[in-house]
């Protein structure tokens, strides 16, 4: 072996890589022949920290990011451990209109959860009112077919397959 290259292994090896504390966890959006690019299909994990980097990168952006975490807030003091972020808001629409969370039941407290979670009247109008954005029970059906959590994994537009994220709570 050249000596450049023991050296160049002697280096590498000396400082331990950082590949195991950061990657890029939330991939880049692709095109599904919708009418914007989505993340590519499956569920991507990711942290609320992560999501509003890649996210939240303009003025409507950043309020809607807002009011997500301040419902995902609510929900973690429920007791919810998981919540999957979908809608336009992870996508690259530039002006998203709002975003769809469907979160796990399990472990919440019914006494501790907010009203406005079980609320799904009037389209959900008091979510949008306090959150910019929409939270359905993951298990709750969507349609006659799918849960939410099925359901917010294809595109309603070319109902090809597409990405959300996941985020641990705890």
């Amino acid at each position: 072996m050249p000596a450049i290259w023991c050296n160049f292994l002697e280096i590498f090896l000396a400082f331990p890589s950082t590949q195991h504390y950061c990657c890029v966890v939330i991939p880049k959006s692709v095109d599904i022949n919708g009418i914007w690019n989505v993340l590519p299909p499956g569920i991507h994990n990711a942290t609320l920290e992560e999501i509003e980097q890649r996210f939240a990168t303009n003025e409507k952006r950043r309020v809607l990011f807002a009011g997500f975490r301040r419902g995902v807030n609510d929900l973690r003091r429920a007791g919810c451990t998981t919540i999957f972020l979908d809608g336009s808001f992870v996508t690259e629409k530039p002006e998203p209109v709002d975003f769809d969370v469907c979160w796990d039941p399990s472990g919440v407290d019914p006494a501790k959860i907010d009203a406005v979670f079980l609320d799904f009247t009037n389209a959900r109008k008091r979510q949008k009112a306090e959150f910019g954005g929409e939270f359905f029970p993951s298990g709750a059906r969507a349609d006659r077919a799918s849960t939410f959590l099925e359901y917010f994994q294809v595109d309603k537009f070319s109902k090809r397959g597409k990405g959300i994220i996941k985020v641990q709570l705890t």
